[in-house]
């Protein structure tokens, strides 16, 4: 199982101190986080895509460019690539080259956003939000699996004999995951092609959370991908975490008070309670999130969400060195050990790769064993039994 940390890159006031970074600041944080999440043995980092204050994640491929020369096991994904407004052709030219320069470790995560704006700066009208996601990741996986493509559609000009470059790493395209909070269509889409479905898990109870996973999963069945429970899920989560429960509380409160996705609203205690947010101890947060589990099944990825509401870098930090430390080698040995052998790891381009590898090398196999056998079965033919006229060892 994969376990991860995605930023979603807001710029947001530490309400403990009044202190606002700026954008170099939050960019950089942005890095030296990531940096962080291979040291303490993580095994994805993904960023969100915003184009809108006070966000700074605007050109995800280049951030994860810079991460990728830094670092030699860390995945590189998104929490978010917006199918909607993005121009595919786009997309497949961005991720392929990002996935040269990381040799292999990148995927990403399909989404249609949250900022209702964002359509109309890209030229994009909201209304069609499904739809766009539909078509548009139509032609990105064509793109990354034709040489040449002719496509025509509704929301861009078509495309005559083009050839998207340069092509995916050793003809393996990303993997992909399409992201969603609420919407079915999504969860069919990802169930259609075989792809990942990621969950946000944050803002809704698990039930909600539960409904979304059975829907993908019977929906892969469907499709002929395999079992449901072979399907491939990933669930986003939030925590914070101190030594002991109290501290914790105590420590989060302010930002949690004051952030501008939940402050406000609801009181800390009802939203821990009402949804995935884990404010606790490490204990606390290994136990919950083993509970995920109860709900969805056996899932492949489980990234959290830490460097949002304000949280100083130094905080952020201390997170990550207490999942890192404390709860993933639990969480990655429980897991492991109610993992069933049929249900497959997260996809990655090594195991892809290795997949393709060894069906090629079967199919070689066959091609060679059905040739043997015609050789065969013709040289039997060649040396059968002389006519009657001309008994074996005899004369005319």
């Amino acid at each position: 199982m994969q376990f991860g940390i995605f930023t979603v890159g807001d710029v947001t006031t530490d309400p403990t101190t009044g202190k606002t970074p700026s954008e170099n600041e939050r960019i950089k944080a942005t890095l030296e986080i990531a940096l962080k999440a291979e040291e303490v043995g993580l095994d994805v980092f993904a960023t969100g895509e915003h184009h809108n204050p006070p966000f700074i994640p605007s050109s995800p491929t280049t951030t994860l460019g810079y991460i990728a020369a830094k670092t030699k096991n860390l995945i590189l994904s998104t929490s978010t690539t917006l199918i909607t407004t993005n121009d595919p052709v786009k997309i497949a030219e961005d991720f392929a080259v990002l996935q040269h320069l990381a040799e292999g470790r990148v995927d990403l995560m399909m989404g249609r956003g949250n900022t209702g704006p964002v359509y109309p700066w890209f030229g994009k009208d909201i209304r069609q939000g499904i739809p766009l996601a539909i078509e548009n990741y139509q032609l990105l996986h064509r793109l990354w699996r034709e040489e040449v493509v002719d496509w025509k559609g509704k929301f861009r000009t078509p495309l005559q004999s083009f050839t998207s470059t340069p092509r995916p790493l050793d003809g393996i395209p990303p993997f992909v995951w399409h992201g969603s909070i609420r919407s079915p269509e999504v969860a069919e889409q990802a169930a259609y092609y075989g792809d990942g479905f990621f969950h946000n898990n944050i803002f809704w109870p698990i039930s909600h959370t539960r409904q979304m996973v059975e829907l993908y999963r019977k929906r892969f069945e469907h499709y002929g991908h395999g079992t449901a429970d072979q399907a491939i899920v990933g669930l986003g989560g939030q925590v914070f975490m101190r030594k002991n429960s109290q501290d914790a509380k105590r420590e989060f409160r302010p930002f949690f008070d004051n952030a501008p996705v939940y402050g406000h609203g609801p009181s800390m205690e009802d939203f821990t309670r009402e949804t995935p947010l884990t404010v606790g101890s490490p204990q606390e947060v290994i136990e919950r999130t083993l509970g995920f589990r109860d709900h969805v099944g056996d899932y492949q990825r489980q990234l959290f969400l830490m460097d949002h509401a304000g949280l100083p870098l130094k905080t952020v930090l201390e997170q990550l060195d207490i999942l890192g430390e404390e709860v993933v080698p639990v969480l990655r040995k429980e897991f492991a050990a109610l993992r069933p052998a049929h249900v497959p790891e997260a996809p990655t381009f090594v195991s892809l790769k290795a997949a393709r590898d060894a069906e090629a090398a079967r199919s070689a196999e066959a091609a060679r064993n059905a040739e043997a056998a015609r050789s065969a079965e013709a040289g039997v033919e060649q040396g059968a039994a002389p006519p009657a006229a001309f008994p074996a060892g005899g004369s005319k």
